[in-house]
Formats: C-alpha cells, sequence, structure tokens
C-alpha cells in the first residue's frame, strides 16, 4: 500500500491540512518523504490512523492519543478491547437519549435528565487515558523520549525498530544461556545502549526496572517472545544479573 496525502485523507476522511498537523506533532508522519517534498503513506500508518479515529471518536485529545500511541508497550488487541469497552458506554448513553427524546415526540411529559449524564463514559475514558501517563509519561524519561521522537523521521524510525528486532533475535539466539555469561551480558548492554540512543538516557536503574516488566507484564513476555521461547526470561533475567555485577 501507498498512498499520497490526499489519498490518505480521502480514505481516512481526515483534511490535508490536518494531515499537516498530524506530522509536525509527531502524531502520525508519512512513511515516505520524497526529495521534492511529496508525502507517501503506507500500511502501518493507515493501521495507526484508524487508531487515531477511534480514540478521536472518543474525544481522546491529541495528546493523549498522542501518549498511547507512542508506549513502547502499547498493545494494539488490548487497545481495541478498550475501545470497545468505550464505544459501547457511548452507544448505551446514546440509545438512553434517543428513547427520551422519542418519549417527547409521542407527547410523553417527563422531566428526566439522567440520560444525560455521561460521568461513566468520562470517568472511563479518562482512566484509560491516565493509564500510560501513571505508567510512564510522567518521567523525566518519558518526556525525553517525547523529544526525541518527535524529531525523527520515517526512515530513522523504521530504522531504528530494525536495530532493535536486531538486539531481540539476539537473545533469542542465547535462550537458556547462562544469564550472567559474557555474551549475554554484552547483549544486556547492547540493549541498554540501544535505549539511550534513541529513546532516553537508560541509567542501570530503569533498565532494571524494564527488566522486571519483561516477564511481569505479559503483554511485554508474549512480544518478546515473538522472537523465540525464552527470550523475555534471559533479558529479565540478564538484566537482574548486571545489576548484581
Amino acid at each position: 500500500m501507498r498512498l499520497s496525502i490526499g489519498e490518505m485523507a480521502d480514505l481516512s476522511g481526515v483534511s490535508v491540512r490536518t494531515l499537516h498537523y498530524y506530522d509536525a506533532i509527531g502524531l502520525l508522519r508519512p512513511e515516505i518523504v520524497t526529495g521534492t517534498g511529496y508525502r507517501y503513506y503506507g500500511a502501518a500508518s493507515a493501521a495507526r490512523m484508524q487508531q487515531i479515529l477511534f480514540y478521536r471518536e472518543l474525544e481522546f485529545p491529541l495528546k493523549d492519543i498522542r501518549v498511547l500511541l507512542s508506549d513502547p508497550r502499547y498493545d494494539k488487541r488490548e487497545a481495541l478491547r478498550n475501545q470497545q469497552h468505550l464505544l459501547r458506554l457511548k452507544r448505551d448513553r446514546l440509545d438512553r437519549l434517543l428513547e427520551l427524546l422519542e418519549a417527547n415526540l409521542k407527547g410523553e411529559k417527563t422531566m428526566e435528565f439522567k440520560e444525560f449524564d455521561s460521568s461513566e463514559l468520562d470517568m472511563a475514558r479518562e482512566t484509560y487515558a491516565a493509564e500510560a501517563k501513571a505508567r510512564w509519561g510522567d518521567t523525566e524519561a518519558w518526556k525525553e523520549s517525547q523529544r526525541r521522537m518527535e524529531k525523527v523521521t520515517s526512515s530513522e524510525r523504521e530504522a531504528a525498530t530494525e536495530e532493535m528486532n536486531g538486539v531481540f533475535r539476539r537473545f533469542a539466539a542465547l535462550a537458556g544461556r547462562d544469564p550472567a555469561s559474557p555474551e549475554v551480558q554484552e547483549a544486556v548492554d547492547c540493549w541498554q545502549a540501544f535505549i539511550t540512543k534513541h529513546y532516553y538516557p537508560c541509567t542501570d536503574e530503569i533498565l532494571a526496572g524494564l527488566g522486571q516488566m519483561y516477564t511481569a507484564d505479559e503483554r511485554f513476555r508474549e512480544n518478546l517472545d515473538r522472537f523465540g521461547p525464552g527470550t523475555a526470561q534471559l533479558m529479565s533475567d540478564a538484566i537482574a544479573a548486571k545489576a548484581n555485577r
């Protein structure tokens, strides 16, 4: 899939001007920008746009959408489940409002106002939007990550992703080895250097916290183990071993 900015606008129903704005704030960047300034979007961009539109339908602020979609632990399936729950809450509220309107059209004198109450939906939305911030967004590491991500081009992002996957494949190939062995510890150092280079200064303390999440958070484990069984466990154990060096 390769879409010009005009084609992406037609497909998504979002104006070209809005797409330029999304690019400027780091929410949705074109995957290709030619030397003459033409912008092209691919399948990954289209999928991200769909997520953005789901969140916009649920009235999430753009800054919160960017936080959610930029979270290194972002899980699309979990996000879809959360969006489904929120949309059902919104649908139920609209159904109640429609019933109230129908009653008024029939001439029924009702002074009900509870149908206008959106507190349940508002609370669910705010809780969901705050989740990423609570876990990551208020730290200096997150802020530094956001600053760096705003300056990254699509080609640089693709190169960084391939570099990251290379580190994960390296750990996968070492599964079953002693976490404290020199070759595994070299992989840990490589991973720490990668995070520092591309996201934020990854101190030993931050790295230790990440290592715990790789096995404690099932989303992390599943993502890492896609590279090979035991990858998440080895990374977690190896990072713990590094802390004890």
